[in-house]
């Protein structure tokens, strides 16, 4: 049986359910949804985005629906254009199968008039950004005054976005024997202020704890100086190849510098803030969603129309002014049972704020460190490698064997290797060379980082490469938890574990390497040989974010992973006249 047929939905909305492939409630669907639809409630409802609040009061919002009426009987109210057309398209899918439920989006950037048109023709439920809202009450346009439910989601959001007066005119419109639904990833002051003034007595529900992060995350802060703030953003994306991610940026003006800055480094990025136009913001998306940006460069208010279940980190270039939208930020990944990263760049002056965040989200940050050239070249050549091992052969290159096969006459199989991996490996590390150290504070304790194998380490921790990854099902977390089980260490025994598309790095102490090395030995797994090696790549410099390998492709659009280049520069911010780092996107 489909636990959701076990919270009382009827049988349209579990149509719905398994057409959409959903096999089980998530934890704030299965509280809230029963309560929901037996009483006539208000009710509070905290959890982080991206657990499945649109679902929890979405079905139970539907099956109250008397479409028979034509009344709008549900209103429900979401910080911008973008939410609220994601909130109003999800529930014309759970609705799939509710003869002549309409619902309809009401948000700025459209025409207003169109947008009564659509009301005036029968609007059961309306989904509406507060601004555009109050617009149309104050026209006439709108009739609120008999809707059973009202829904604020995002309610957090919406208040630090300055809608509290909007949002209380608008429920001043509305009967007062409605039930209130108030959805929020924070609890806030002010949010618990509007839930005393507009609610009576409302059932609390509670996922995880108030202001927590999700235990899917994990936090980490690279301290550096101010002026090398987006050198170390370029050197946290080249040390994960295979990055998708959201960077979050204060001010508008900050995210459309940082992403044209991206652009112009090759790198496969764009920026969404509220400078552009809805066209433009719609493309972006878009392009987002389908992989061809890998790095969004967003605003707070931009980013909550996103909803993208595979971003694999955020990258914090600037802490938001408001502690509490870091849950936010940070909720942005690690979604739908999966794991990501949140990564914050600060400065000295700014290390205290990781304490204060700590303490809201009730979750410590590990503290890493920018990586330095050998790391990123190290990692790179591993990947380039495992991405040549994992090419499928194409075809037609059958044609052409002959002739390169004279070309390549008289080179043996081992130099025609360091040749193949040169032509991708040189450019990174012509980039790189003599780049400069960006942590803003050294790490004592550091091991000699030419050791050898046979002389092992025996203080400090010691970082290790294994052939294992994202392809073999592995995600920091599920890796984390295979080490410390085959080598029957302690939970913090293993750490600073980042795993890539085919391979993986983590530490141990210098106690463990013996032991961790004899192990793997003769390891295998599924009929394959798991292999540990001691890398020279320490992990006291952190292994950040994934940047691009571009697939060479220009693209003059900037909006597909290209290798658009030319004027990519070094950490000093002079320009390379030669072996420039021309990288390509692999998404």
């Amino acid at each position: 049986m489909n636990k959701f047929e076990q919270l009382g939905l009827n049988e349209q909305l579990l149509d719905a359910i398994r057409e959409m492939g959903f096999e089980s409630p998530s934890e704030v669907q299965e509280k809230a949804i029963p309560v929901l639809l037996e009483q006539h409630t208000d009710m509070v409802a905290l959890a982080q985005t991206g657990t499945g609040k649109t679902a929890a009061f979405g079905f139970p919002l539907i099956q109250k629906i008397d479409t028979f009426n034509n009344t709008t009987q549900g209103l429900i109210l979401s910080p911008t254009r973008e939410l609220c057309l994601q909130i109003a398209q999800e529930l014309k899918n759970y609705s799939k199968f509710v003869n002549n439920l309409r619902v309809v989006a009401i948000y700025g950037g459209a025409s207003i008039s169109e947008q009564a048109r659509e009301v005036r023709r029968g609007a059961h439920i309306i989904v509406a950004t507060p601004g555009r809202m109050q617009d149309m009450i104050n026209r006439n346009m709108v009739d609120i005054s008999n809707i059973d439910v009202c829904v604020l989601d995002e309610a957090d959001e919406m208040l630090n976005m300055g809608f509290y007066e909007d949002i209380s005119s608008i429920l001043s419109h509305t009967p007062r024997e409605k039930a209130t639904w108030l959805f929020s990833a924070t609890m806030p002051k002010e949010v618990a202020a509007i839930a005393k003034k507009f609610m009576s007595s409302p059932l609390e529900v509670t996922v995880g704890t108030k202001n927590s992060s999700s235990k899917n995350v994990q936090h980490e802060y690279y301290t550096v100086s101010g002026r090398d703030r987006y050198l170390a953003l370029k050197r946290l994306a080249d040390a994960n190849p295979d990055i998708f991610s959201v960077i979050f940026c204060r001010t508008k003006r900050d995210t459309q510098s940082v992403a044209e800055k991206l652009i112009e480094d090759g790198y496969s990025a764009a920026a969404l803030h509220g400078d552009l136009s809805q066209n433009q913001r719609d493309l972006v998306m878009k392009s987002f969603r389908t992989r061809q940006i890998q790095m969004l460069v967003a605003t707070d208010v931009a980013a909550r129309g996103i909803d993208v279940d595979d971003i694999t980190h955020v990258i914090n270039y600037q802490l938001p002014d408001e502690i509490e939208t870091y849950t936010h930020r940070s909720g942005r990944t690690g979604r739908a049972g999966k794991s990501g990263v949140s990564m914050v760049i600060i400065t000295r002056s700014e290390s205290r704020k990781i304490g204060a965040i700590e303490r809201i989200i009730k979750t410590k940050f590990e503290a890493k460190q920018i990586p330095n050239a050998e790391e990123i070249c190290e990692i790179q050549l591993y990947h380039l490698a495992s991405k040549i091992k994992e090419t499928e052969i194409n075809d037609e290159v059958e044609n052409f064997l002959p002739a390169i096969q004279d070309v390549l006459e008289g080179i043996d199989r081992e130099n025609l290797i360091k040749k193949m991996v040169s032509v991708e490996f040189s450019r990174f590390a012509n980039y790189y060379r003599n780049a400069k150290d960006l942590n803003a504070q050294a790490t004592g304790g550091q091991r000699d980082r030419n050791s050898r194998p046979d002389e092992l380490p025996t203080d400090g921790d010691v970082r290790y490469f294994i052939n294992v990854g994202e392809k073999d099902g592995y995600d920091w977390k599920t890796l984390k938890d295979f080490l410390k089980e085959t080598l029957s260490l302690g939970r913090d025994d293993v750490f600073k574990v980042d795993v890539k598309e085919s391979f993986s790095f983590f530490n141990t102490e210098a106690t463990h390497t013996e032991a961790v090395l004899n192990m793997f030995s003769q390891f295998k797994m599924d009929g394959r040989f798991i292999n540990v090696e001691i890398s020279k790549n320490t992990g006291r410099r952190g292994n950040g974010g994934g940047g691009r390998r571009r697939d060479g492709r220009r693209n003059d659009s900037n909006r597909r992973g290209d290798s658009r280049n030319s004027n990519r520069r070094n950490d000093s911010g002079k320009n390379f006249s030669k072996g420039k780092s021309k990288r390509s996107n692999r998404r």
